[in-house]
């Protein structure tokens, strides 16, 4: 028998005595034996089996629900064996599972599963003031020669002071945009940036007669690289936010 040891209580069920006394006559250790059939496992009361062994009773067992009750008279990690002639090991299988069995496995013909190692209905008491896991992972395990130095992330252009002039914003409006009775100076400023992004289209000569098609038809000395398409003979205005910083 599987894990039979001495002293241990076991529980036999079987359909008549001829089987039963077959089962006993193959345990060989000095063991506790009770017998009992289908019909009648309800009636038993103790809840101490070490071993229960059932002879081709299974059928009757799962057809009669009386798998939880075989639960329940075994010890926390007790042993359910079912010698039988099983034809579907996958329902039998589900069947355990579903009531509570763990550890089904077979061995020379023999079904075995357990009794998970607690009582139905058993608790613990959690321990809510245990000390917190340390820190998987922490700053100072970095390696500093993997950081970016952000003084790399700069070029020559970023550190070069802006003209303050060009930070020059009106005191009534808060931008860089003359308000209506301008007395500062901001003004005229801004009328000068205007006149001096403004291109006369007919004093400019290109090499190629396409200028003002677009950039993608002007060359890289092209004096109206950058600004929008015109009709020949127009004067190419800009905007007056295009020369200012979004920042």
């Amino acid at each position: 028998m599987h894990s039979l040891k001495e002293g241990d209580n076991v529980l036999i069920i079987a359909n008549d005595a001829t089987s039963t006394e077959d089962i006993k006559r193959k345990i060989t250790k000095n063991v506790e034996i009770t017998s009992t059939s289908v019909s009648r496992i309800q009636n038993i009361e103790t809840k101490s089996f070490d071993f229960i062994i059932c002879k081709d009773q299974l059928e009757a067992i799962i057809s009669d629900s009386v798998l939880p009750k075989v639960l329940t008279l075994l010890k926390p990690g007790g042993i359910f064996a079912v010698a039988d002639t099983i034809s579907n090991i996958p329902k039998i299988e589900f069947e355990l599972k579903v009531n509570g069995f763990v550890n089904i496995k077979q061995n020379d013909g023999v079904l075995y599963c357990s009794k998970p190692n607690y009582e139905l209905g058993s608790s613990t008491k959690l321990n809510l003031k245990a000390k917190p896991a340390k820190a998987v992972w922490k700053i100072d395990d970095t390696i500093e020669d993997d950081m970016i130095d952000p003084d790399n992330l700069l070029d020559e252009d970023d550190l070069i002071k802006p003209d303050s002039s060009s930070l020059r914003v009106c005191a009534t409006t808060g931008k860089r945009k003359a308000c209506k009775d301008c007395s500062c100076g901001l003004a005229e400023e801004l009328t000068g940036e205007t006149k001096a992004n403004t291109v006369n289209s007919e004093n400019a000569k290109s090499s190629c007669g396409n200028c003002y098609l677009g950039d993608a038809f002007r060359c890289a000395a092209c004096p109206y690289l950058g600004m929008p398409a015109f009709k020949p003979g127009e004067k190419v205005q800009l905007a007056g936010n295009l020369l200012k910083s979004d920042i």
